[in-house]
């Protein structure tokens, strides 16, 4: 005699008590899942990545490798700066993703063995995984400025890494003198961003304005141009009194801004040809960039000292099996942000999702926005879309994005700006 098929809740109720706990229980030890993924890092582009591929197909294990308990965001750490947030309002935790089941270590990645498809942890645990996704951010090229190490940043501050940096620079910030000099040096591309050196001199800017109006702030830069220059430059000229004689911003740019060398005891920085010398009561140095350092000794890095993937997949062109995101991925022409990292990670983790459930990635697309505060009432942006051309190479999509008008509601996009915050940190770690 024909039996009907059970219906869902018929079964669970035939299944009873013993065995919903059975079941919990293999569940629980793995034995039910699609695979193990490891992700090594918990900034924007890992945390995100753990959390969409559990979102994704919760039947794959997800473990996140990060040895801090907490999250400083490099967005919005420039407003600490500025004295717009403070450092508490931009730290996060993960307690999100342990709600979406990805399992928490919080420890230091030291080796990752790809032939053994394992990576081994500070602590002395070794973790097995099926797919390994590597966002670790950057680290920096300390010999690259003489004089610049990492002993002397806590003279002077970086404050690319949020949290202590950060409250360092602002704690100099305030102790500085009415009538005394902040100096900038920016870096080289390619770099983090944000923090961006031209959103930081803004907010800086308008901190002195209010608080020690006889100061000013003068950037290095041995570029010649920078993302949203023109809306910058209108935002200075309104504000700051950018090109006059009172002007609280100055920037040198080209060979004569290349920052050469710098003196921790004196606060001086020693740029361009002719070796000219300016002294600072305050001196942020943000050197060169390059892959974290699990990344390179893994040898997912090329010479430049980023990593080249596949754009598709983000999969290492390098080392088969393992996915990089983020600042240290080569992902040209989208910038190394938080927002591009976001967006990179679900690309990732829809990536690795399809393979591991046997099935072929699909076509990628990205979005990047970038706000900035000129002034805590003023914002500007720019955004974009990215797909694959035919050759696979990642391009601007025509038409797409752009940048604020010139007759824009600069306070309404200030408080998109800060909007946009919000809303990355909870698609990222709630």
């Amino acid at each position: 005699m024909f039996s009907p098929p059970l219906s869902r809740r018929v079964f669970l109720k035939s299944l009873g008590a013993a065995g919903l706990a059975l079941l919990a229980q293999s569940r629980a030890r793995g034995a039910l899942t699609r695979g193990r993924v490891v992700v090594i890092g918990g900034g924007f582009g890992g945390a995100t990545a753990a959390k969409y591929v559990r979102l994704f197909d919760p039947w794959i294990e997800v473990t996140l490798v990060e040895p801090k308990r907490s999250y400083v965001t490099c967005p919005a750490s420039n407003w600490v700066l500025g004295g717009l947030r403070d450092l508490p309002s931009i730290t996060q935790t993960y307690a999100g993703l342990a709600r979406h089941g990805v399992r928490l270590i919080h420890d230091t990645a030291t080796v990752i063995e790809p032939g053994e498809r394992q990576i081994r942890l500070k602590g002395g645990a070794i973790l097995s995984y099926d797919r390994l996704i590597v966002s670790p951010g950057i680290d920096f090229r300390w010999q690259a400025i003489e004089g610049y190490s990492a002993q002397t940043r806590m003279a002077l501050p970086h404050a690319w890494r949020a949290g202590r940096q950060t409250r360092l620079l602002r704690e100099q910030l305030v102790a500085m003198r009415d009538g005394g000099t902040v100096i900038i040096t920016a870096p080289q591309t390619p770099y983090r961003c944000p923090p961006g050196p031209y959103e930081r001199a803004s907010v800086i800017a308008q901190y002195l304005k209010a608080n020690k109006p006889k100061s000013k702030v003068l950037i290095l830069d041995a570029k010649t141009a920078f993302t949203k220059q023109e809306l910058f430059i209108a935002g200075w000229e309104k504000l700051y009194g950018y090109g006059s004689d009172d002007s609280l911003i100055e920037w040198v740019s080209g060979p004569d801004g290349q920052v050469r060398a710098v003196d921790a005891r004196t606060k001086t920085a020693i740029a361009g040809p002719l070796e000219e010398k300016y002294k600072g009561d305050v001196l942020n140095v943000i050197p060169p960039q390059m892959a974290g350092f699990i990344a390179r000794d893994a040898g997912l890095a090329d010479q430049s000292g980023w990593c080249p993937i596949d754009h598709k997949t983000c999969e290492s062109a390098l080392q088969r099996g393992i996915h990089v995101i983020g600042d240290a991925a080569i992902h040209d022409p989208m910038p190394k942000s938080a927002y591009v990292a976001n967006s990179q990670a679900k690309v990732c983790a829809d990536a690795v999702v399809a393979l591991l459930n046997g099935r072929t990635p699909g076509e990628p697309s990205w979005i990047n926005t970038c706000y900035s505060l000129v002034g805590s009432e003023y914002g500007i942006s720019i955004a974009d879309v990215y797909a694959l051309n035919a050759r696979g190479v990642v391009e601007s999509m025509p038409g797409a994005g752009g940048v604020s008008a010139t007759d824009a509601n600069h306070a309404l996009e200030a408080a998109y700006a800060k909007s946009w915050y919000t809303n990355i940190v909870n698609d990222t770690f709630a």
